[in-house]
């Protein structure tokens, strides 16, 4: 009785935890263009939140470049101000709530 307990509440954690991911993402290619505003096109949030963009050399997020705060639902053709920078790659976060929900690194074509 206690594993068929068990085994229910993980497998509806699996099912929660799927469904969450799922209702938040970019919706971005791989390459941008270079200049002084961002832009990322699609993001779809569950709740309302922020996106944050980071230098992302390396594969280590560095400095805070830009944020753009996005509704509940889809945010089509969000625009990030990330002033004048030598980013070459890119790390988009939505955060909801203070806690990253998706992420989403991208190259800037100079």
């Amino acid at each position: 009785m206690f594993i068929n307990k068990f085994a229910l509440i993980a497998a509806t954690l699996a099912a929660t935890a799927s469904t969450a991911s799922a209702s938040n993402y970019f919706g971005i290619g791989e390459n941008r263009n270079s200049g002084t505003t961002l832009e990322v096109g699609l993001v779809r949030a569950e709740t309302a939140g922020v996106v944050n963009i980071y230098n992302y050399s390396k594969g280590v997020q560095g400095a805070l470049l830009g944020t753009q705060t996005v509704n509940a639902g889809a945010n089509t053709d969000v625009r990030i101000n990330v002033g004048t920078n030598n980013a070459y790659n890119v790390l988009a976060v939505l955060e909801i709530d203070g806690q990253a929900v998706t992420s989403m690194d991208f190259d800037i074509v100079k």
